[in-house]
């Protein structure tokens, strides 16, 4: 039965779905004046990607997003890179390269072989609700968005016969140093960009400790980090009461952000009081429902809709701002 060509499986994207099509979109600013180079490394948490929504939204002309550097050392596995390639379609921007960081914190990988590992500070993020299984999915969510022709490809993927340590960029994911030598040849000389960052600090230090990347650095935006006040002013790691103090970001590769903010590069940090200030969820959504509904408005609205209702009925997203 299995072998009669009759009501057989069909596995082909556009003849199960006539309305698909495999489109690339990649914009045109040859005649507008390109505004302030900007890098954003992420984490792919939900934040994240309500950031990249905003830096997309701004006029080239003001923010140029040059790339994005991906530190799967967080909140995600470097198979979320799927949902970035699909929100930059959704934008029209699948011309911004993507590049992947350092699965592991720094000194927590295998000596002898770097692609395995047992990253104790990672351990500190739950795997089910509230934690890997909820930012892996974006909530449920990121299904709605449209499917993008780039896809996460693994380094060692046999896909296309590639053998295991390719060095054609078409057969596996690019990674970050290589967005950023790639990014900086993009350049005039003398230029310089801007860094906004939102999860561990791995990369970053990678960045910093090479002179002719970090030369070209104008100045770097660290979200993270908790300078408490009292002792009543704790830090969002919930899940190691021994660390009631620290901030996730700082937390997950501490080595990194020690050689970032020992670096000469220029700093400002947006810790995690600042943070609490402009994260309220009744007064985001109001203001959302007021201001036109576009998609990624809609999408905004949805996933912190979201949010906030797991965080008034679960104990587990008690820790989310």
């Amino acid at each position: 039965v299995l072998k009669q060509p009759q009501n057989a499986g069909r596995f082909n994207f556009t003849t199960q779905f006539p309305y698909y099509k495999e489109v690339t979109y990649m914009p045109n600013f040859e005649n507008k004046t390109l505004g302030k180079p900007v890098v954003f490394d992420m984490d792919m948490s939900v934040g994240d990607f309500l950031a990249l929504f905003y830096l997309l939204k701004v006029d080239v002309e003001v923010l140029n997003l040059k790339a994005i550097i991906v530190s799967p050392t967080g909140w995600t596995n470097a198979a979320t890179i799927d949902v970035i390639y699909d929100l930059l379609h959704m934008m029209g921007r699948d011309d911004i390269p993507v590049g992947l960081g350092e699965v592991f914190a720094m000194n927590e990988s295998d000596p002898l072989f770097p692609l395995i590992g047992d990253c104790n500070y990672a351990k500190a993020i739950p795997h089910g609700n509230g934690g890997l299984l909820d930012s892996d999915t974006l909530y449920g969510l990121a299904r709605d968005f449209p499917r993008s022709p780039k896809r996460y490809t693994p380094i060692n993927s046999m896909e296309f016969e590639a053998p295991q340590d390719t060095d054609h960029l078409n057969f596996r994911q690019p990674l970050a140093m290589e967005i950023w030598e790639s990014v900086l040849q993009t350049m005039e000389p003398g230029s310089k960009i801007t860094v906004l960052t939102n999860g561990p600090l791995t990369t970053l230090a990678k960045v910093v400790s090479q002179k002719n990347i970090s030369s070209r650095i104008q100045e770097v935006y660290v979200v993270g980090g908790h300078i408490n006040n009292n002792v009543y002013d704790k830090g969002n790691v919930f899940s190691v009461p021994s660390n009631r103090y620290a901030e996730f970001n700082m937390f997950l590769d501490p080595l990194a952000a020690k050689i970032v903010f020992q670096s000469e590069v220029n700093i400002t940090l947006i810790p995690l009081s600042v943070q609490h200030k402009v994260s309220s969820f009744s007064h985001i959504l109001c203001w959302l429902r007021r201001i036109e509904q576009t998609p990624e408005v809609v999408f905004s609205k949805r996933v912190l809709l979201r949010l906030q209702r797991l965080k008034q009925s679960h104990h587990r997203y008690q820790h989310m701002v």
